[in-house]
C-alpha cells in the first residue's frame, strides 16, 4: 500500500453521534443537557467529546461551572458538522421511502398444489401483521416460478420439485407425499393388492404438464425403480384442478398431491390406490435469488411458513 494513500475517511471524521451531541451542546449551553436530551449520561458525553478533539485535533468545548461554551474552531466544526447531519437526515427519509415502498407490495410466485392448498393460509396470516402490503399471486409449475424469480418480477417463491432450482436459494418449508387416485369405478379402486411400479409405470395416466414438481417427482420415483419407462400420458393438464375434474370424471388414472384430495376423498369421488416400494414423498420448499435472503413483507410470510400453524 502506498505511503501518501490516506487513512479512510471513517478514521478521520467523527460519527454521526458524536456530531449530533455537539450540535446540541451548541444549542443548549450545557454539556450535561445535551447528554439528557440524546439519552447518554454525562462521563458517556464528555468521553465523546474529548474522543472527537482528538481526532480532530482541536479544542471544541470549554467546560465552565455555568455551563459549555463552543470553541472558535467548535463553532466551525459545528458549523460542518449541521451540514453532515442535515445530509444524513436527508439520507435516511431516502431509505425510510426505499423501504415504504418495497414493504407496501409482495409478488410472490408460487406453484399449483401450494398456491392452491397451503398459500391462502399464510397470506391471511400476513395481511393480519401487514394489512397495508398488497400482495399479488403467480402461479404456474415450479419452472415458471424460478422463471419469474430469476427474471426479478417475484419476490419470494415457492416450488414442489426434487431440489433447488440453479440460480436459487431455499429452505424446505414442508413435506408432501404423492398418491394414485382414481374414480370408484376404475378398476383399480377394487383390487386388492397394492399396485406396483411397474403396473403404474406402464398405464397411460392423466397428469400434470412436463416442469411441474408433481411430473418431476413422479418420473425421478419411477427412474430409481430401475428400468422403468412411463407411458405416454393420457392427458397433460396444466393445473391440478383440471387433472382431478379429469379423473373425477372416468378419464382415467392420476398421480396428485395428498394436499389435493382431501375433500373428494371425503366425498368418495376420488379412490387413493396403494403402490408398493415407490418414493413418493416431496419436500415443499420456499425459494429466492441466490445470494438475496428475503426481507421486508417477503421475510415475514417465509416466517410464518416455518410456524406451526404454516406446517403442512
Amino acid at each position: 500500500m502506498s505511503q501518501d494513500r490516506p487513512s479512510p475517511l471513517a478514521h478521520r471524521v467523527p460519527d454521526l453521534g458524536a456530531l449530533e451531541l455537539l450540535l446540541a451542546v451548541a444549542r443548549l449551553g450545557s454539556l450535561g443537557q445535551a447528554a439528557r436530551e440524546l439519552g447518554i449520561t454525562q462521563p458517556a458525553a464528555s468521553g465523546r467529546v474529548r474522543s472527537m478533539e482528538r481526532l480532530l485535533g482541536v479544542a471544541l468545548v470549554e467546560r465552565s461551572p455555568r455551563g459549555s461554551r463552543l470553541t472558535d474552531a467548535g463553532v466551525l466544526v459545528t458549523d460542518w458538522a449541521r451540514r453532515i447531519v442535515a445530509a444524513a437526515e436527508a439520507f435516511d427519509a431516502g431509505a425510510q421511502a426505499l423501504r415504504g415502498r418495497r414493504d407496501s407490495r409482495l409478488r410472490v410466485a408460487a406453484s399449483m398444489t401450494i398456491a392452491e392448498y397451503l398459500l391462502p393460509g399464510w397470506l391471511i396470516a400476513l395481511r393480519t401483521e401487514r394489512p397495508g402490503t398488497a400482495v399479488s399471486l403467480l402461479a404456474g409449475n415450479s419452472a415458471a416460478v424460478a422463471g419469474r424469480l430469476l427474471a426479478g418480477e417475484a419476490d419470494l417463491g415457492f416450488v414442489e420439485g426434487l431440489d433447488v432450482p440453479p440460480g436459487l436459494d431455499g429452505t424446505v418449508i414442508a413435506h408432501d407425499r404423492l398418491v394414485v387416485v382414481t374414480a370408484p369405478g376404475h378398476p383399480w379402486a377394487r383390487r386388492a393388492a397394492p399396485l406396483g411400479a411397474a403396473e403404474l409405470a406402464a398405464t397411460p395416466l392423466i397428469l400434470r404438464e412436463r416442469g411441474s414438481g408433481t411430473r418431476q417427482v413422479l418420473d425421478a420415483a419411477l427412474s430409481s425403480r430401475g428400468p422403468l419407462v412411463a407411458a405416454e400420458p393420457l392427458l397433460e393438464l396444466a393445473s391440478t384442478t383440471a387433472v382431478k375434474a379429469a379423473v373425477v370424471s372416468g378419464a382415467g388414472p392420476s398421480v396428485l398431491s395428498e394436499l389435493a384430495i382431501g375433500e373428494e376423498q371425503a366425498a368418495r369421488r376420488l379412490v387413493e390406490i396403494p403402490v408398493a416400494d415407490l418414493p413418493l414423498r416431496r419436500a415443499l420448499r420456499a425459494v429466492w435469488p441466490t445470494g438475496h435472503y428475503p426481507a421486508g413483507p417477503a421475510r415475514d410470510l417465509l416466517g410464518l411458513t416455518r410456524s406451526p400453524a404454516g406446517s403442512a
